[in-house]
């Protein structure tokens, strides 16, 4: 390094009076500034908090275990009938499953996960300190994980409840739930990120509703169900999922977890509990988000956001409301929608048979319409053709086929050697459009395939074909 210094040293001094006469005539160009953003308010005016036991205390005592019993030997339904519970070799009850759950009403209404209870023959919850009593089960919903349970009581504790919609990406929140039975633990973090779809809800026959909120407190196997709360200890969210590296009971929390939105928990809670099941709106388009790029020429204020209209089916109801292709959609019932996804989770929390309003603009001005919500039938034929069977893509179907991130649609699980379409469709293909249309739902799938020749855009070997597909 010496020797480097030394040579360029030697250069400098050595150089000819014309390359610094050079050197010197070359006019300089003016640099520009930054602005920089200040706060110079001393950090002594920021309140320093150093506890949150106080708020934190009465979430607690609204957070319970549950307790998941299953039969160990299987039910004798013909001995059962002959000779009552006493039968020899009755079902015998063995725990199978550990998770949290939030006494939300005093008279023992408790928000926890579909995955927590489903498959129970039997369940039971605590409170800290307390014994194990039964619950029952009211209703689940797994297109977005909440289950509702109810435990006899009265004068029970509470916990109250925040506007997930209010919460922003850095709030301080909390974890409570009981991780791997070690007992009531608090967990502390961040919202990291609002609004996740990571499809963990996605099934076979259908895709879920998925809004999550992302954070870093810790959670672990036996949180699931357990309570998200803000620094003033009200419920944001119900803890669902985490990401991890490890497989099974080896895979621990890594700062990734995610909860479902209270706002959201608690729409699911109400239908199940007024009905069984959750009645879920439908407003019959397809849609697009809308990119900056495309804000000028749809005649957009500067920094819209909103869906691009892409499709309307016909006599479903935003047809009848009269609402078109090439329509933005940026607002349902004063709410700013941003994304078709966004949209999408909007339209699901409104009941079948609503009414609701719908503001968009159209070549540049601005309306608002009344629509009448349809109901989302729940489908679970996958038949698209006859004989030929689809699903969803999940993660794990996608790294099994080895997809792209950018390709999405209807897996073909199965087809019959009797169907129809063997010779053209195959186990393993993607379909990701019919005719126009790109399809990602079974049920709206089948509403674009017509009678004669349709095209089929089908993935597979790393690339997309069409197929005429001859519907009779």
């Amino acid at each position: 390094m010496k020797l480097l210094i030394c040579a360029g040293l030697l250069a400098l001094l050595f150089a000819t009076p014309p390359a610094f006469a050079a050197a010197a005539s070359k006019p300089e160009t003016p640099r520009t500034m930054p602005v920089l953003v200040i706060d110079d308010t001393p950090i002594g005016k920021t309140p320093i908090v150093t506890s949150y036991a106080d708020a934190l205390e009465p979430a607690q005592n609204a957070v319970v275990t549950i307790y998941i019993l299953k039969n160990a030997t299987p039910e004798n339904a013909l001995a059962r009938q002959l000779f009552g519970e006493g039968f020899p070799g009755k079902q015998n009850l063995e725990e199978s499953g550990l998770g949290s759950g939030v006494i939300i009403s005093a008279d023992g209404y408790i928000l926890t996960n579909n995955h927590v209870v489903t498959g129970a023959d039997r369940i039971e919850v605590s409170r800290v300190g307390d014994q194990k009593i039964k619950a029952t089960l009211i209703g689940a919903d797994p297109k977005t994980d909440i289950a509702v349970i109810k435990i006899e009581g009265e004068n029970l504790p509470v916990i109250t409840l925040a506007d997930s919609d209010k919460l922003r990406v850095g709030d301080v929140v909390f974890a409570i739930g009981n991780p791997l039975g070690v007992g009531q633990t608090v967990t502390m973090g961040i919202v990291s990120a609002k609004g996740r779809q990571i499809r963990l809800l996605d099934t076979a026959e259908s895709k879920g509703f998925e809004d999550f909120i992302q954070t870093d407190a810790a959670i672990n196997m036996g949180n699931s169900g357990g309570a998200l709360v803000d620094a003033k200890g009200r419920l944001v969210g119900v803890n669902s999922a985490i990401l991890s590296t490890g497989r099974g009971e080896m895979g621990g929390s890594i700062g990734i977890g995610f909860s479902v939105p209270v706002n959201l928990a608690t729409n699911v809670m109400e239908n199940l509990i007024r009905n069984g099941k959750v009645s879920r709106g439908y407003l019959g388009i397809n849609g697009d988000d809308l990119s900056p790029d495309l804000i000028g020429s749809f005649k957009l204020p500067p920094n819209s956001k909103g869906v691009i209209v892409t499709e309307v089916f016909p006599d479903d109801p935003a047809a009848k409301a009269g609402l078109k292709v090439d329509d933005v959609v940026v607002a349902i019932d004063g709410k700013s929608v941003g994304s078709k996804v966004e949209l999408g989770l909007v339209i699901a929390q409104k009941p079948a048979e609503a009414q609701i309003n719908v503001r968009y603009f159209r070549e540049g001005k601005e309306s608002t319409v009344a629509v009448t919500l349809a109901s989302l039938e729940e489908d679970h034929g996958n038949e698209i053709l006859p004989g030929v069977t689809v699903a969803g893509l999940t993660p794990d179907s996608r790294r099994k086929l080895h997809l792209d991130a950018k390709v999405d649609g209807l897996q073909i699980t199965a087809v019959t050697d009797a169907s129809d379409f063997s010779s053209k469709l195959k186990e393993g293909m993607v379909i990701t459009k019919i005719n126009n249309d790109s399809v990602t739902d079974l049920s709206k799938a089948r509403k674009s395939i017509q009678k004669g020749i349709n095209r089929f855009y089908i993935y597979a070997g790393d690339r997309i074909t069409v197929l005429g597909i001859d519907v009779k």
